[in-house]
């Protein structure tokens, strides 16, 4: 009965700051996505009502990103505001052991594993997806969507198909086709790759094209051409393929579709590896910030606690987006460059226990 009391207490205790912590760090970014997005004011269709769905449409996005860290505050500033009052002294007194502290944090710390992986699963990238169609067809007439066969667009009186994007400055596998003023097809024409040279200009190779003309369609095959649409690297950034934009099912599927190609697949790997591990980084956040309530017990500090845990917090974030691209580089397997960050915080927070323990 005692520890389902405390249970009840401390969970209360830090899921009441998680929310505020979180709803103020979200408030912040929106905030900043807002003054961002101003500057874009009445450019094409995008008006204020476009920019304010667009800065709600990205808050999921940031909660994703930043649940973790979240978490890591709210629960040290719990710990630390119980240790300060001495109300952690009376719970060790009445036989309130760390291994006890852990297991009610790891119990309340489930939720936010579920919550996180809601989060970056589903919530996140179909928030982040609209938000991201909505301001590219608020500001240029060109419409773009993304289906099975590739990318789909629409400029002007033109249809354009690219099958795979994997930079947002070149392109795989084009076609292309005009209509004229009666809504007749015009050109048909394909190519095997483009790659693009500024001022709305993109170089297309290895490009067959038909002409449909009086006397009948007309092909030609040439080695390259160079054609101009609306069509930019900053439009297409918006619908290529981004890791961090997919889901964990969506980055296996296409890994997947890669090695039956024979393209290297390691950054999709570790997306989708830390994909699946970000959610039990919360967890790791938690044991992180449990050391904190035992340490100057008395003295409280308080402030000093939670900034530290802001410190930790942007470390991980930094750690975590740094050891990607270190894998890549070292050629690390996939899982260890997504699982390291993780395991060293986990690592330190047991030291830190064990230091406490010690004293």
């Amino acid at each position: 009965m005692r520890a389902r009391t405390l249970e009840r207490y401390l969970a209360r205790q830090i899921y009441a700051a998680v929310g505020f912590v979180l709803a103020g760090f979200l408030a912040l970014f929106a905030f900043f996505d807002l003054v961002n997005e101003l500057a874009e004011l009445d450019v094409g269709n995008y008006h204020l009502r476009e920019i304010l769905t667009f800065v709600a449409l990205s808050v999921p996005a940031h909660a994703y990103e930043l649940f973790p860290v979240v978490v890591l505050i709210g629960t040290l500033y719990v710990l630390a505001y119980l240790a300060s009052n001495s109300e952690y002294t009376v719970m060790r007194a009445a036989g309130f052991s760390p291994s006890d502290a852990g297991r009610i944090l790891v119990k309340i710390g489930l939720a936010f594993v579920v919550v996180t992986f809601v989060l970056g699963e589903w919530i996140a990238p179909i928030a982040e997806q609209a938000a991201q169609t909505l301001k590219l067809r608020a500001k240029s007439s060109l419409i773009g969507q993304e289906l099975k066969s590739g990318l789909w667009f629409k400029d002007e009186r033109s249809f354009i198909n690219v099958r795979e994007a994997r930079r947002d400055n070149a392109l795989t596998g084009v076609r292309i086709y005009e209509f004229n003023a009666d809504s007749k097809l015009d050109i048909a024409r394909s190519a095997d790759r483009g790659e693009y040279r500024g001022g709305g200009v993109w170089r297309l190779y290895g490009v067959a094209q038909t002409r449909m003309t009086e006397a009948g369609p007309r092909i030609e095959k040439l080695d390259q051409f160079d054609w101009r649409t609306a069509l930019t690297p900053e439009l297409l950034n918006v619908l290529i393929v981004a890791p961090e934009r997919m889901s964990a099912w969506r980055l296996y599927k296409y890994t997947e579709h890669l090695a039956g190609n024979r393209q290297k697949t390691e950054r999709y790997e570790i997306a989708m590896w830390k994909k699946l591990v970000y959610p039990i980084a919360t967890l790791v956040m938690m044991a992180l910030a449990l050391p904190f309530a035992y340490m100057h017990v008395r003295a409280g500090l308080v402030g000093v606690k939670v900034f530290l845990g802001i410190m930790l917090g942007i470390v991980f974030h930094m750690l975590n987006s740094l050891f990607s691209h270190i894998g890549l580089l070292q050629n690390w397997t996939p899982f260890t460059s997504a699982v390291l960050p993780s395991v060293a915080f986990l690592g330190a927070a047991v030291l830190m226990m064990w230091w406490v323990e010690r004293r």
